[in-house]
């Protein structure tokens, strides 16, 4: 029988094969040995790259336009090399220090003021509720003052403690066990299993408001989503490993509001389960897992310019000649929109500016996409930006058709960080129904810190609130909506 000869690859295979290879490495080194960072750095000085030119196209015969773009000088504060002034808003605790020597019959002619930044740790503390009885005349019973309602029914923990433990596991991204030990630190042991309790009793307690927070958010006709993983501890996992679950987060960048929503899975059924009856705009990446919901009559898909971006700094050291004329345009892009969020531009003032600057620059990187597409091969890192870039640019100049679109998806990004740091620190969540109260928790204090509400303020507020709160206006007590009612002292 005779043996047949494989067929040897032609040039191009192995011209693309090398070039696979070479991209896999170079990611490889940047994993283990760089820094995760997507900066880019022109290859040309500031001075050549003028802020109204755009770079000439080689070998494409296409029509440029150029623009004329002022502006305005960023103010920087300077900190001057002066010791820096202390705090006016913290109290003084003033220590007069005499002279040594005998100051008997002389004329005080001044003096001076040295301050020294101090610290002292949080202590607990007892609150004793102390309620005289008084008996009625005649033997008409007894009256006695009505005891405060508490966060949790019959629990020792008031609410400064439980909001303390909550900002600690899922701001501070302490784990419970390390709470524990602190606490032991001052001679007060509460068990894990309790501290678990409780964080569960402020899930309970919390929830109306994250059902509220929900509502509040899909009122929006703008929406970003995005998905971080999450490891968890399931039953039916075997032993050592865990169950890969997913935080969906929805943002509303016009209102600086979102909520954060734990799935088992990165399925589609997340996002179509929580928009089923959202009509808007939805900003997302490409990830397939939205094509489902982004098809439907009611909603508009808008891209995200920041993944595309990726792509091509992923493709800077295989091929730096397209990803550097890329970058470069990109960069122009962002730099009106700097302008614009530095100027206080309204939407309408966005919306003209783009139309008038930013869909030249669109128009010019487009036709730069056509021609490079056809130069390059489809598997290599450049034939995957721009591949990625094209199939997602519908979407992608979407942004330039309404002022209250943003660029990218950053902004529900920067939301799911707080996630990735305390993946860090607790590794993994201990149940799916743990994942599912994080999931609220990251919701409260993310808020609060959207706008601009003290986190530890704000839930020991709310949680003292809560119980008491009218259902109907259960809005009032929103991170939007909130006004202290607690004095910030203990």
């Amino acid at each position: 029988m005779q043996e047949t000869t494989p067929k040897r690859p032609s040039y191009e295979e192995l011209e693309a094969e090398n070039l696979r290879l070479k991209f896999e490495i170079i990611n490889l080194k940047k994993v283990i040995f760089g820094q995760r960072r997507e900066r880019f750095i022109p290859a040309v000085s500031p001075e050549q790259m003028i802020f109204s030119e755009f770079d000439a196209l080689e070998e494409v015969s296409v029509k440029t336009e150029q623009i004329s773009y002022t502006r305005s000088k960023r103010k920087r504060n300077h900190t001057p090399h002066a010791r820096q002034l202390l705090p006016a808003h913290l109290p003084r605790k003033e220590i007069v220090i005499e002279p040594e020597e005998d100051i008997t019959g002389l004329k005080k002619i001044g003096e001076e003021v040295t301050e020294e930044l101090e610290f002292k740790p949080g202590k607990f503390y007892v609150n004793r509720f102390i309620r005289p009885k008084y008996a009625l005349p005649e033997d008409a019973g007894v009256i006695i003052g009505n005891l405060p309602t508490r966060p949790i029914e019959k629990g020792i923990a008031g609410p400064g403690l439980l909001a303390h433990i909550l900002i600690g596991k899922f701001v501070d991204h302490l784990p419970l066990y390390r709470q524990r030990k602190q606490f032991l630190r001052q001679k007060v042991d509460i068990p894990e299993t309790t501290l678990y309790g409780w964080v569960k009793s402020c899930y309970t307690l919390l929830w109306p408001l994250y059902e509220a927070q929900k509502s509040q958010v899909l009122g929006s006709d703008y929406l970003m989503v995005d998905e971080t993983p999450i490891k968890v501890l399931d039953p039916g996992n075997k032993p050592g490993t865990t169950h890969q679950g997913y935080y969906w987060v929805y943002y509303d960048p016009v209102h600086r509001q979102g909520f954060f929503d734990y799935r088992p899975s990165r399925s589609r059924e997340g996002p179509n389960e929580i928009l089923a009856g959202f009509s808007g705009y939805i900003q997302t990446d490409g990830y397939t897992g939205y094509e489902e919901i982004s098809r439907k009559k009611d909603i508009t898909p808008v891209g995200c310019m920041a993944h595309a971006r990726r792509y091509f700094v992923e493709a800077e050291n295989s091929d730096p000649e397209r990803a550097n004329w890329m970058l470069h345009h990109l960069q122009i892009l962002y730099r009106m929109e700097r302008h614009s969020r530095d100027s206080g531009f309204s939407h309408d003032q966005r919306f003209a500016q783009r139309v008038s600057e930013a869909a030249i620059v669109m128009n010019v990187i487009k036709d730069w996409l056509d021609h490079e597409s056809l130069k390059v091969l489809p598997k290599s890192a450049m034939g995957k930006a721009i591949g990625y870039m094209l199939n997602q640019w519908p979407r992608l100049e979407r942004y330039i058709t309404d002022g209250k679109l943003e660029i990218d998806n950053n902004p529900v990004e920067n939301a799911i960080r707080p996630v990735a740091l305390g993946r860090k620190n607790y590794l993994f969540a201990g149940s799916h129904s743990g994942a599912e109260q994080a999931a609220l928790i990251y919701t409260m204090v993310s808020n609060a810190k959207l706008q601009n509400a003290e986190p530890f303020e704000y839930l020991r507020d709310v949680i003292s609130r809560i119980s008491d709160h009218p259902h109907k206006q259960i809005d009032e007590l929103l991170a939007c909506n909130w006004k202290p009612v607690l004095s910030s002292e203990a």
